[in-house]
């Protein structure tokens, strides 16, 4: 897909995401809407051999939510991608449902367990490992939040990610700058996030995770035979593409009301069909 028709997807699956987070009663919106475009990239671009028909294939390629609380703006991309039936996303929120506030395996297209903060990089590590030991060509992919590079265990497997010569690996950050508690860098400071991980070894490129063509330019741009696993710092806002949300770290995990979700749904709408006229 080029970048437009990524964008339009982005959008649908932004109003859908809205619209479940609603009806749940419950989600993390803010850093769900941040993400969103480069969950959009990573499923319908970059990541390979994905098929709904068959979840578990080997030579598929891996994602990990590290930041398991924004499952939410996985479940609308799964949904996109055919894993999951809208019936099943709809019961979200609903007891006996067997999608839950974090990812789990029961969920099909859902590799790990995932939502303790710190553990996604050390699980990609090992993914990243075995596809080495066995000698195939399938990559995994890590999305982490920028608030949970506050946990050691991050950097165990950063070192990790080194040691092994992981170019097969791509961990992406999440920059909103906005945490549960308030501004990152008020909270516990990441700059330069880029000399850190650096020095860390890793091969390091810093994107506008807003803007669809830098997303697809940066993925490209990735050189998988290096010899180092790869860092991408995705420069987003947090509540991103809802006007009233954007920066407000309020919506970290913010339940909309009616008036609120219209507003919302209403605003995606006209730019759904902005894109949908240039296409």
């Amino acid at each position: 897909m080029n970048a437009r028709h990524l964008e339009l997807l982005a959008e649908k699956n932004r109003k859908r995401l809205v619209e479940v987070v609603y009806a749940a009663k419950a989600g993390h919106i803010g850093g769900d809407l941040s993400c969103l475009n480069v969950m959009t990239a990573l499923y319908f671009e970059v990541m390979k051999n994905l098929d709904p028909a068959r979840p578990k294939a080997p030579e598929r390629d891996r994602f990990v939510l590290s930041k398991g609380h924004c499952v939410e703006a996985l479940y609308v991309t799964l949904e996109a991608k055919g894993f999951l039936k809208p019936e099943v996303l709809d019961t979200l929120g609903h007891f006996g449902s067997i999608l839950s506030g974090h990812p789990t395996i029961e969920v099909p297209g859902i590799e790990v367990n995932s939502g303790a903060l710190g553990h996604g990089l050390s699980i990609g590590v090992g993914m990243a490992i075995a596809a080495k030991m066995d000698q195939k060509a399938w990559h995994t992919y890590v999305l982490m939040g920028d608030g949970e590079q506050g946990e050691g265990s991050i950097y165990e497997a950063a070192m990790a990610g080194n040691r092994y010569h992981l170019d097969n690996l791509v961990a992406i950050i999440d920059r909103n700058h906005l945490q549960i508690s308030g501004n990152t860098e008020d909270v516990m400071p990441l700059d330069s996030i880029r000399e850190r991980w650096t020095a860390f070894g890793w091969d390091v490129k810093e994107m506008d995770g807003d803007s669809m063509d830098d997303i697809l330019k940066t993925f490209a741009a990735i050189d998988y035979t290096n010899g180092k696993p790869h860092l991408l710092v995705s420069d987003t806002t947090k509540g991103r593409g809802v006007s009233f949300m954007e920066g407000v770290a309020k919506w970290h995990h913010g339940v909309l009301n009616e008036e609120q979700c219209r507003a919302a749904v209403e605003e995606i709408e006209a730019r759904i069909a902005e894109l949908e006229r240039e296409q």
